[in-house]
């Protein structure tokens, strides 16, 4: 059947605002009123890894955090992924001062920001930027410097340029002199783009190497709600399947370490059945709408992505006291 791109294009738009209208609807009734009072500090949850879900937006933790990093409380799991870290961080009493923490594939995150702002000692991290792939994160204004990691509406210029450093390095390649340098260490979004979903466990199971014993590390990266089978195993993104996770847990606990219960439940309110359409609005892109309609800001738990439906999964792992022989031989093999 020939293609009908008008079509198309009109039928993903209007899918767009009726997302966009329920997600308004919601929001208006459910977080709206909430936010008269600036939100309190919230307790132990307790959080285990996870799936993002509509229900966590609307949690008394996510309205704090995201007032913290001065961010709208949105239906979208990019904002989700910064809040269940720091949420995460919080309960495992990491957000003080005396901790060590290293961020990997950080671009632009406000978390350095925030984490120095309560006395954490950050080394952030990203792609140098002659290597090949970072080219299209720079083209995007994706990619991390220094520079941009400083959010004047967060912390001040002196705890910043104290607390936190900025270093290029290749998730391929962690280098030995970070071996248990750290008391937590974290990811967002970023392993899937490491080349293979094989790259992507053992760069896991490496990151748990910078931690000392008893550290936390914070991972999310997509997960694929539409099989169990197939997937995206190469390119530039990959999905994890639910298989692919059980192993990763599999590995990371042969390894010596603890991996926070997975809950696999994407919940089941309305905004966990909607499913985002290309195009994804996004502020350092131009995007050309059909007919010159405006770009609805659809809700972003779940999103059509190389013929799947993915959404983002929260792992949390507690690094072990003692890592098995067979592991460190593996990490020498690997690091040379």
């Amino acid at each position: 059947m020939p293609t009908d791109t008008a079509r198309d294009l009109a039928l993903t738009w209007g899918l767009k605002s009726q997302g966009s209208e329920l997600a308004q609807r919601l929001f208006n009734e459910r977080i709206a009123p909430r936010l008269k009072v600036p939100p309190s500090k919230p307790g132990c949850v307790p959080l285990t890894s996870k799936l993002c879900e509509s229900a966590d937006i609307e949690s008394d933790w996510f309205l704090y955090w995201c007032h913290q990093l001065r961010m709208a409380p949105i239906y979208h799991r990019k904002v989700w992924e910064d809040c269940f870290a720091l949420q995460v961080i919080s309960e495992c009493d990491l957000l003080r001062p005396g901790v060590r923490a290293i961020s990997f594939g950080v671009g632009s995150e406000p978390l350095p920001s925030l984490l120095a702002r309560e006395g954490v000692s950050v080394l952030a991290t990203d792609l140098p930027p002659d290597a090949p792939a970072a080219a299209e994160w720079i083209a995007t204004d994706q990619h991390g410097s220094a520079a941009r990691l400083f959010r004047p509406d967060i912390v001040d210029r002196e705890a910043f340029d104290r607390l936190v450093a900025f270093r290029a390095l290749d998730m391929n390649q962690i280098p030995p002199d970070l071996a248990g340098q750290f008391d937590l260490c974290w990811s967002l979004c970023a392993l899937e783009h490491v080349g293979t979903t094989d790259l992507a466990m053992r760069f896991v199971l490496k990151s748990m190497q910078c931690l000392r014993p008893g550290g936390i590390a914070v991972h999310t990266t997509e997960f694929n709600l539409s099989s169990n089978a197939r997937t995206l195993t190469s390119g530039p993104t990959v999905l994890f399947t639910r298989f692919q996770i059980e192993h990763l847990v599999e590995e990371l606990q042969a390894a010596g370490h603890e991996v926070f219960a997975v809950n696999y439940s994407p919940g089941s309110a309305p905004l966990d059945q909607y499913v985002d359409l290309p195009p994804f609005p996004n502020s350092a892109l131009t995007t050309v709408s059909p007919f010159l309609l405006s770009v609805p800001q659809a809700p972003h738990l779940r999103l059509a992505l190389g013929g799947y439906v993915t959404t983002s999964i929260g792992l949390v792992v507690r690094r072990g006291g003692v890592v098995s022989a067979a592991s460190a031989r593996n990490a020498t093999t690997e690091s040379g």
